[in-house]
């Protein structure tokens, strides 16, 4: 009985593998990325690790880079960092040849990198509006370009990009940040049809309130999240970074090789009709 558990085992992680792949993860410090990264390399992909200084610092982890980088290594793979600004056009691409040029290849591309300005429509100001589509679309039109033509030559690829449920779920104060996830998760369905005769899978994984260092503000006053949280989705609690990952190599490894084209809402429920 004990040898024929371990056997199984065994057989269910040769199902959800990423052995012998290399990964590059957008946005891959903290968070929803921080954990596409571990999960990664749990599953046996080497990883590169995408981030900005200034973002971070910002959230006040400075040192989340490192601190991924080591968490990669201690699972026993390899893992680089790439500093880069994405609102910055050209630096996408460049993220993608700093990171095959280090790991050898590339076989994943996660679109994780994104920001958002929680403000009402009438108030938005032009910088806000061209940083979002700078950051939240022109760059992963660069990052996909940079690394179709790879992917093409080895007749394989996984692209992911992280969406939002707000591609549905009207938010009033994130109407240009849902606008451009609607955008990008067009994208995946236009190349996930263009691209599967050639092995290349694109799909969209759509997260609903997830508990994150970009909204770590609204946790402070305890009483109003519990509200945001009994308010957020059926489940009546945000979700935690970590239970994004499962579904992230799913689509990525080979579990998911039949898989594209796909927009998997892991939201708890909130894009379902409900209240």
């Amino acid at each position: 009985m004990q040898d024929s558990t371990a056997e199984n085992a065994r057989r269910l992680a040769e199902r959800f593998s990423l052995v012998g792949r290399s990964a590059l993860v957008t946005g891959g410090s903290l968070s929803i990325g921080r954990e596409i990264c571990l999960a990664f390399a749990e599953a046996g992909a080497d990883v590169a690790v995408h981030y900005c200084r200034q973002a971070d610092a910002a959230f006040g982890r400075p040192e989340a880079a490192v601190e991924t980088i080591a968490a990669v290594r201690e699972r026993g793979r390899k893992a680089v960092a790439v500093e880069a600004d994405f609102g910055r056009p050209g630096q996408p691409a460049s993220t993608v040849e700093e990171a095959r040029r280090d790991l050898g290849k590339l076989d994943v591309l996660v679109v994780c990198a994104s920001i958002q300005y929680r403000t009402p429509f009438e108030d938005v100001t032009d910088e806000e509006i061209e940083r979002q589509i700078q950051v939240n679309f022109r760059a992963t039109l660069e990052l996909i370009k940079a690394v179709l033509p790879g992917m093409k030559a080895a007749r394989f690829g996984r692209v992911l990009a992280i969406g939002s449920v707000n591609q549905i779920i009207p938010e009033s104060v994130l109407a240009v940040y849902a606008a451009l996830k609607s955008a990008q998760h067009n994208l995946m369905i236009n190349l996930a049809r263009e691209y599967a005769p050639l092995g290349i899978t694109f799909n969209n994984l759509a997260p609903g309130l997830i508990a994150t260092e970009r909204n770590r503000w609204r946790r402070e006053d305890a009483s109003a999240w519990s509200d945001i949280e009994r308010n957020c989705s059926p489940m009546q609690r945000a979700g935690k970074p970590y239970e994004m990952a499962g579904a992230a190599v799913l689509l990525c490894s080979e579990a998911g090789s039949y898989i594209t084209g796909a927009d998997l809402q892991v939201t708890g429920g909130r894009h379902l009709a409900w209240r």
